[in-house]
């Protein structure tokens, strides 16, 4: 019997998620396969969207695709068996694709849009998740509670931890499979594409012929205890300009988080001015750069030293290179999830960029510390199938039998539902 599946999404920027299981099915005569891009309000918008962004996204990479409307008629008369999301936030959703109404008549099949979840955010007092609260310690409840979790057909989950987590729920997580990452998978085979194509000068390379070290520096746009607080660029970023000019002949490019340099300024946390001034100076410089369009296997295959503050870097870069970040660590960060705690001790950990500066000579002629038995440690428990990630999804999409999720059975009160949650517009 041939399987009906949907994949419907508005979050294109994270489509890496589903590509390979798309595709696989696509070419697979047990599926028969739709794309439905939708509208989205992401928070901070006022209205939704005509969903032309997914649209464009997807005939750019020639995947055919219909926009739903309003009431997801195409969606409910194609009737499909499973529609994959990767997204959980409902707010963001029109109401006719939230999780409560596609279980009225589909199973709910769930990817995680982002790669790995490496920070335990904070309950609404204030304080780390504790259980029965907002989650098991170092498992944030909105990763495993929210109403698209609950009501979810089948689960897949980027780490054990992540899994364990939804045993203790009401339905338990007998329908949540440790897969690892699509996304992960998606990175790492995309590097090793480019260093077998050579359509970028690997480290390695450059070596061989001599060629000048180079270094990416990746800082994090949170700079508050309010919220994750582990960027550095505000204390460090005087001091990297003048480690810069007193080694020409080291490469140094900066990659920003997307909101970095923005939400510095519009915090105050550096004025509009200084920052110009930094950055004219920063272009001046022969051997300084700033890269904000390169896919991060570029910038890994690239380097010689990746620096960063974090967050998903720290994780992304060990799994895809095999050696280790160099991890400037803001000492009120908030706390890391379990898989975190492993992506920092399989980083060398430091807490300045004064301590790097002072450290830089013994890396270059020493190497980076070994850190081989804490990369394994976080593949474990992050990769546990490399590269078969999505062929263990549609391979459990098509031995499933289960029937649709009858919301009445979840006792839970959902994440977003929760006081203090922003409330869903409906």
């Amino acid at each position: 019997m041939i399987k009906r599946v949907a994949f419907v999404t508005f979050y294109y920027e994270a489509w890496d998620s589903l590509a390979e299981v798309y595709q696989r099915m696509l070419d697979d005569p047990r599926f028969e396969v739709l794309v439905v891009a939708i509208p989205r309000k992401l928070t901070g918008d006022t209205a939704w969207d005509d969903a032309s962004g997914v649209s464009d996204f997807f005939a750019a990479q020639g995947i055919d695709h219909v926009i739903g409307s309003a009431d997801a008629s195409e969606l409910r008369e194609w009737a499909p068996d499973y529609v994959f999301i990767n997204y959980p936030w409902q707010r963001n959703y029109q109401k006719a694709y939230r999780a409560d109404e596609l279980v009225k008549f589909t199973r709910i099949a769930y990817v995680p849009y982002y790669s790995l979840p490496l920070v335990n955010e904070l309950s609404t007092d204030g304080h780390a998740a504790l259980p029965g609260s907002d989650g098991l310690p170092g498992v944030a409840g909105h990763l495993y509670t929210q109403r698209s979790h609950q009501l979810a057909s089948l689960v897949f989950t980027q780490d054990r931890f992540v899994r364990d987590a939804y045993a203790t729920t009401s339905r338990g997580a007998e329908h949540v499979f440790f897969t690892g990452s699509p996304k992960v998978d998606a990175l790492i085979a995309a590097a090793e594409a480019i260093e077998a194509s050579g359509s970028i000068e690997s480290a390695a390379h450059r070596h061989a012929g001599g060629g000048r070290s180079r270094i990416v520096w990746a800082p994090h746009h949170s700079y508050s205890p309010h919220w994750l607080n582990f960027g550095t660029f505000a204390q460090n970023y005087l001091e990297a300009l003048d480690w810069a000019t007193e080694h020409p002949e080291i490469d140094l490019c900066l990659r920003p988080h997307p909101f970095m340099f923005g939400t510095l300024v519009d915090r105050e946390v550096i004025s509009d001015s200084d920052l110009d001034a930094w950055l004219a100076a920063w272009d001046a410089l022969p051997n300084t750069s700033i890269d904000s369009t390169s896919g991060p296997a570029e910038l890994f295959v690239s380097c010689d030293v990746l620096l960063t503050d974090g967050i998903s870097f720290l994780a992304e870069y060990p799994l895809v290179t095999g050696r280790p970040s160099v991890f400037i660590e803001n000492q009120g960060h908030w706390e890391f999830s379990e898989l975190g705690e492993l992506a920092a001790q399989a980083s060398i950990r430091l807490s300045s960029f004064a301590e790097f500066a002072a450290g830089f000579d013994f890396i270059l002629e020493a190497g980076l510390p070994d850190r081989s038995a804490e990369i394994a440690a976080l593949r474990e428990a992050s990769s546990p199938y490399p590269g078969e990630s999505a062929a263990r999804i549609v391979e459990i999409v098509a031995a499933d039998h289960s029937g649709l999720v009858d919301p009445a059975l979840i006792t839970e009160v959902p994440w977003e539902r929760q006081p203090g949650r922003e409330p869903l517009d409906d």
